[in-house]
């Protein structure tokens, strides 16, 4: 069951492959809806079904080869999750030309695989597109909640970040925002229909840039089978305009894209997902991939 159902071993076995997909199967800290344990692979099993060239840059990604891992199984206590992941991720990182792709899974288990990558890549950032800020300290008695991933990144590790898509944040962390958190946030009901903020974001990014993406920063109309579906998102076009910037600006290390809930029989959302993440390694992979086709 690899990603995109490749077969062919030069482009799936994982020493070849440059990118490797990692299904991290937790929902331990949900506080509203459930489903996001099984989310993983659910895209997995959803990605057979995609097109393997991208017409929009032309190219055949899955020629960089892509492996997927063995899913991340969840551990008993928040904590024990937390310093699972970051240790393994930082196993991942041993290999310097791959690149690590996580699916969740809660929007938790990113924060300790982004502390991975900042102590691998100098002069981080991070892009979180996302309904939620997050940054809370603490949610239901515990610091390693969905609800406080970029609390962890951008107060604990320093973390420079921009946050896309946001519509939904508590008293608290509104005071925390103005108290000069290393963060910038482009809000939804700013950006919604428009591509004119995209380099605004983009350039306030460093040159290193992890890309965290929560599907719930997405209109819950076209994905509303997340954790906690908030009125208002980014919708797809616009979406992507930003990541193939993104691609095109800036150096991506490493990317997750998390909080999908499976719900048997409704598929849609998954493939969603699973093509959203195959054309973001497209847009961060464009310059190392021959065109197929320069008519296009």
């Amino acid at each position: 069951m690899n990603f995109g159902g490749i077969e062919e071993e030069e482009y799936s076995s994982f020493e070849s492959s440059r990118v490797r997909v990692w299904p991290v199967s937790y929902e331990g800290t949900v506080s509203y809806g459930t489903g996001t344990g099984d989310g993983a692979m659910a895209i997995v099993d959803a990605s057979r079904n995609l097109e393997l060239y991208d017409d929009e840059t032309d190219t055949e990604l899955y020629k960089v080869g892509i492996h997927t891992l063995p899913a991340f199984q969840p551990r008993a206590t928040p904590d024990e999750m937390m310093d699972g992941l970051y240790e393994r991720t930082r196993e991942l990182l041993l290999d310097d030309d791959k690149f690590l792709c996580m699916l969740g899974g809660e929007h938790s288990i990113s924060a300790p695989v982004i502390r991975a990558h900042a102590e691998k890549f100098h002069d981080l950032s991070v892009l979180q597109i996302d309904a939620h800020a997050d940054l809370r300290d603490t949610y239901d008695g515990t610091p390693h909640s969905h609800a406080s991933i970029m609390a962890r990144v951008v107060n604990d590790l320093k973390i420079p970040s921009v946050q896309v898509g946001i519509r939904s944040i508590s008293a608290d962390e509104a005071r925390l925002i103005e108290s000069g958190l290393p963060t910038r946030i482009f809000w939804a009901r700013d950006i919604v229909g428009r591509t004119d903020w995209i380099d605004e974001a983009i350039d306030s990014l460093s040159d290193n840039v992890y890309l965290t993406i929560d599907i719930d920063g997405l209109d819950p109309a076209i994905v509303p089978t997340t954790g906690t579906p908030e009125p208002g998102g980014l919708g797809w076009y616009e979406t992507l305009s930003l990541l193939r910037r993104l691609g095109e600006k800036k150096r991506v290390v490493g990317m997750d894209l998390v909080e999908y809930s499976y719900v048997p029989t409704f598929d849609a959302p998954a493939f969603l997902c699973a093509k959203l993440v195959y054309k973001s390694l497209a847009y961060i992979f464009a310059k190392d991939l021959p065109r197929v086709s320069r008519a296009l």
